[in-house]
């Protein structure tokens, strides 16, 4: 495992590497909003990617590495992470396909800078459809933006809601809340056939 430090506009990101033999793709991963790249299903979401030789990047904001936990605006966020993403796109993961990807908070930024990343797909574990109690607030609009491959892994009891199957988006619904905490094992094993499927074509 390696930690590089990236200078954003908004701070200094880090980027925790979790590199495999003769890795065929890059995901990029980012943490909630709240919490960080510690998180289980995030930690099942990389062992699966590393074992479907997929190196993966666990993206901590600037927000995070200065050591608050309210997270920075939206656009912040975005500028941050795109960064980092042509940071490892010229350095490390050269020439290498890119897969955006992360939980709640995180998923939101990879479905919102997937066009301006040219990611080749995105993952979102435990989208935040709408915040609990209020799903007049809807968030669907960034997930049903995006023009490339999605996978939604997703709580049954989510309190942010579940987003339905579409064209180009698969979901997977295991047992548990917004966490994922409950089935990680489900996490890993929807993440790891996903990844399989997907990167086939580009290879």
């Amino acid at each position: 495992m390696t930690t590089l430090t990236v200078d954003t506009p908004h701070g200094q990101a880090r980027a925790e590497l979790h590199c495999c033999p003769q890795g065929r793709a890059a995901l990029l991963l980012g943490h909630g909003a709240g919490g960080g790249t510690k998180a289980s299903d995030l930690v099942a979401a990389t062992r699966a990617a590393v074992a479907a030789g997929v190196h993966v990047a666990l993206v901590e904001q600037p927000y995070r590495v200065a050591g608050r936990r309210a997270p920075a605006p939206a656009r912040q966020l975005d500028t941050a992470w795109l960064t980092v993403a042509e940071e490892l796109a010229g350095g490390v993961f050269a020439d290498l396909p890119l897969v955006f990807g992360g939980r709640s908070s995180g998923a939101r930024v990879a479905c919102r800078t997937s066009a301006g990343g040219a990611a080749a797909a995105v993952l979102c574990l435990a989208f935040p459809v709408h915040p609990p109690g209020r799903p007049d607030r809807s968030r669907m609009p960034e997930l049903d933006g995006l023009d490339v491959p999605a996978l939604v892994v997703q709580g049954e009891r989510d309190p942010f809601g579940r987003p339905e199957p579409a064209a180009g988006r698969e979901v997977v619904l295991l047992a548990g809340d917004h966490s994922l905490a409950a089935d990680t094992v489900g996490v890993g094993r929807a993440v790891g056939e996903w990844l399989e499927r997907r990167l086939r074509p580009l290879e």
